[in-house]
C-alpha cells in the first residue's frame, strides 16, 4: 500500500480502457461500417459540428458537492496490485478530501486532503504527514493538470479537451472528434443520441515522451437529471503500463456536505 496514492491518483489524472487496442478498434470500427465524413470546409458541415460539439459539452457535470466509495482494481509492471477501497469528497472549487483503505483488510492507509493550491497526506500506517503544493501531484504522475482537471476526471467530466475540432466521423451509432490542446491530442467518441463520452485517447502533443492514455466511461446512470459513469477503464503508458479499473459502489451530487481534516499532534512531518 505504499504506492498506492501514487496509483489513485495516477489513475484519477488519466485514465484508460481495461481492454486491448483490438478489442476497442472492433467496437469502433466493426466489419460493416455506417460512416459520414463530413466536409469541414463548408458551411453547413461547420455548423453541424459546432453543435454537437456544443451539445456534448453541456453534458459536463454541474455540481456543489459530490461523495463516492470507489473500488480500485490496478495492475502495474509488476503485477497485479492489491485493491484499495477510495472515500472522496468534494465541495466544487474548494476541497478535494480522499481516504484509501486496504480492500482485505478495510483498514485505512492514507488520508489526503487537496485544495486548488495544496496537498496534505496523511499516512496513517507510519505516523506521518507531508505537506506539498499542488505541484506534488504533477511531480507523482507526470502529468500537467490543475485542481479544476483533478475534480472533472473524479466527478467522469471530459478532460484535455481542446476548443478547437480538427477532425469529424460518424460511424453506426458514435461520433469519432480529436481535438488539439498544448498537452494532449485527444481522439474521442461519444455516442450519437446523447453525446455522452464513452471512450477518449490522448496521445502526448511532445512525441519525444511518447505518452499516451485511454478513458472509457461505462454504465452510465441518470440521476437527478445528470448522467454518471459509474465504471471506468483505465491504462497510462510512457515508460511503463498502469491498468486500473474504478468501480462507484456509491456516490451522491448535491447533499449537505462538510469537510474536515485534521492531523493528529504527534504525527511526524516528513
Amino acid at each position: 500500500m505504499k504506492n498506492s496514492i501514487s496509483v489513485f491518483i495516477s489513475c484519477l489524472i488519466l485514465c484508460v480502457s481495461c481492454k486491448t487496442t483490438k478489442q476497442i478498434n472492433k467496437a469502433i470500427q466493426p466489419k460493416e461500417v455506417v460512416e459520414v465524413i463530413v466536409d469541414k470546409n463548408t458551411a453547413d458541415s461547420i455548423r453541424k459540428v459546432n453543435e454537437i460539439f456544443t451539445q456534448f459539452k453541456k453534458n459536463n457535470i454541474d455540481f456543489k458537492t459530490f461523495s463516492a466509495k470507489i473500488k480500485v482494481e490496478s495492475t502495474g509492471s509488476k503485477g497485479k496490485n492489491p485493491d484499495i477501497t477510495a472515500v472522496v469528497k468534494i465541495v466544487k472549487d474548494s476541497a478535494i478530501w480522499i481516504s484509501l483503505s486496504a480492500s482485505i483488510i478495510n483498514v485505512e492507509v492514507f488520508r489526503v486532503f487537496i485544495t486548488k493550491d495544496s496537498v496534505v497526506l496523511v499516512n496513517k500506517q507510519e505516523k506521518e504527514v507531508q505537506y506539498r503544493s499542488l505541484d506534488y501531484l504533477q511531480e507523482v504522475t507526470e502529468i500537467p493538470f490543475d485542481y479544476i482537471t483533478l475534480q472533472d476526471l473524479i466527478i467522469g467530466n471530459p478532460i484535455f479537451i481542446g476548443d478547437t475540432i480538427q477532425s469529424y466521423r460518424e460511424v453506426n451509432d458514435k461520433i469519432l472528434m480529436s481535438t488539439l490542446n498544448r498537452f494532449f491530442k485527444n481522439l474521442f467518441t461519444i455516442t450519437l443520441d446523447s453525446k455522452l463520452m464513452v471512450h477518449s485517447k490522448m496521445d502526448d502533443v511532445d512525441i519525444l515522451r511518447n505518452r499516451t492514455a485511454d478513458i472509457t466511461y461505462d454504465d452510465y446512470e441518470l440521476m437527478n437529471g445528470l448522467f454518471f459513469s459509474k465504471s471506468r477503464q483505465i491504462s497510462v503508458s510512457e515508460k511503463t503500463k498502469l491498468d486500473v479499473n474504478l468501480i462507484f459502489k456509491q456516490y451522491e451530487f448535491n447533499k449537505e456536505l462538510s469537510i474536515t481534516f485534521n492531523v493528529p499532534k504527534n504525527y511526524i512531518r516528513k
